[in-house]
């Protein structure tokens, strides 16, 4: 974690507080020292005050969106407003916390930013992305038909309902009707539903008044609020719970609700656009999603398709990942190679092989990606904690413990060699948890 913040005595507490929950904590004083460090090494989350010395927290929020959009970043200040809020989150901020806070709000949003950015990593842009949405790479017919969807519907101002597997990049597809509306110079704000319980929700849709409970210090605006004119993305609709689903159908039919512990009502003019991978129908006729609500969301609906329907993308996908992953041009990866990961069913789709292919480019030895190296890749099965299906004719040899042992052993050690020692680098590529990688540490005796 990063932290920038000129107030030594506000960075030490923040920085107690949180190496109490496991973190390592760099901080430093100003936003020109917060790009050196962001220069010399990778974070997971960066909380930067917005009032700094010199280079303010927003052109920093700028400078890490256009190098490490992946980054989720936490705002902090003491002239809290719904209106620098709307700004830093049209800027990318990942949430805003206000001073005075409250130790127990700061350590909720951060573990929030961090959850949500393990559960759903930000696709790399193309360097140009040409006839491409919003950096959905492909030409199959399947794709196609979802790009003609978002053409005729992102001018509207309609409720949309984006259907399809984990990974496929329903996210990409909110943001692509975002940016092809009337609203684009507005707020896109996302709320992930999966990663908060339903009380914690509540609170972050409809925002809450001072002293609504223990903690609020402070009037804080919700998601919807926050979305004012612009477009709120409701991500795994189908896991909110039924008060909130009740609470959500009177937005979505009045555009008001009252903010918790308040009783002024508050109107809005926001877009909602929605996307699960659940059977929602089902749900419905379960009794456990309702009926009202569903057809308000899937006014439009769109089917996003998995990349096993779309086999003819996986070439183009996987040279565009490869040059994007190795930004100065220095590796390539060759035909075999290609054809080799084209054949392959990945059922964690576009996310999958995204993450397939960053592995590749950082453990890759020389300046090519060859088909060996697919296949030594493919073998280890580290993808997501399920390997994509094998060729025909290949074997992996996995029913050895001790080769399973051996070939895991020194996927450990190239991590660490890759990622300078740091070892929630190393995490990253090899997409475990740091906890798995300090298990691992210490049973090969590599802790040290």
């Amino acid at each position: 974690m990063l932290i920038v913040e000129d107030d030594e005595a506000i960075a030490k507490v923040v920085s107690l507080l949180l190496r109490q929950r496991g973190l390592d904590v760099v901080w430093v004083p100003s936003g020109e020292d917060g790009v050196a460090e962001l220069d010399k090494r990778p974070f997971d989350i960066v909380i930067s005050d917005i009032r700094l010395p010199g280079m303010d927290g927003l052109v920093l929020l700028d400078h890490l969106r256009s190098r490490q959009p992946e980054v989720p970043v936490v705002l902090v200040t003491a002239h809290g407003s719904v209106a620098l809020a709307v700004d830093a989150m049209k800027r990318g901020a990942t949430d805003f916390v206000q001073k005075p806070f409250d130790k127990d709000e700061l350590v909720f949003v951060v573990e929030k930013a961090l959850a949500g950015s393990r559960q759903e990593r930000v696709a790399v842009p193309p360097p140009d992305l040409g006839a491409a949405a919003h950096g959905m790479i492909g030409q199959s017919g399947a794709l196609t038909e979802v790009f003609a969807t978002i053409r005729k519907v992102a001018p509207t101002t309609a409720t949309v309902l984006v259907r399809g597997e984990t990974g496929t990049g329903k996210e990409l597809v909110a943001r692509a009707l975002h940016d092809g509306s009337p609203r684009k110079s507005e707020p896109f704000v996302r709320m992930h539903c999966a990663a908060l319980p339903e009380t914690l929700l509540e609170s972050e849709l409809f925002g809450y008044e001072k002293g609504a409970f223990t903690g609020a210090s402070q009037r804080k605006p919700g998601r919807v609020e926050l979305a004012h004119k612009g477009t709120l993305f409701l991500d795994e609709i189908g896991d909110i719970s039924p008060a909130v689903q009740v609470k959500l159908l009177r937005v979505l039919q009045e555009r008001e609700f009252e903010r918790i512990g308040g009783t002024q009502t508050v109107r809005v003019d926001v877009r909602f656009i929605a996307a699960t991978h659940r059977d929602l129908e089902a749900m419905v006729t379960q009794g456990t999603f309702r009926e009202d609500l569903f057809y308000r969301l899937a006014v439009v609906p769109l089917f996003v398709p998995p990349l096993r329907e779309r086999g003819e993308d996986i070439a183009r996908l996987t040279r565009h990942f490869v040059a994007a992953f190795a930004a100065d041009g220095a590796i390539t990866i060759e035909d075999f190679a290609v054809d080799l990961m084209a054949a392959q069913t990945w059922p964690g789709n576009v996310r999958q092989l995204q993450n397939f292919v960053e592995r590749l480019v950082v453990l890759a030895e020389g300046n090519v990606v060859r088909r060996t190296d697919v296949e030594r890749e493919l073998t280890r099965g580290m993808t997501s904690g399920r390997p994509p299906a094998m060729s025909p004719g290949m074997t992996a040899d996995r029913s050895l413990e001790a080769q399973r042992r051996e070939i895991e052993k020194e996927a450990v050690v190239r991590a660490l060699k890759q990622a300078g020692n740091n070892r929630t680098r190393a995490a990253r590529l090899l997409e475990v948890s740091r906890r798995t990688l300090y298990n691992k540490l210490r049973e090969y005796g590599l802790e040290d």
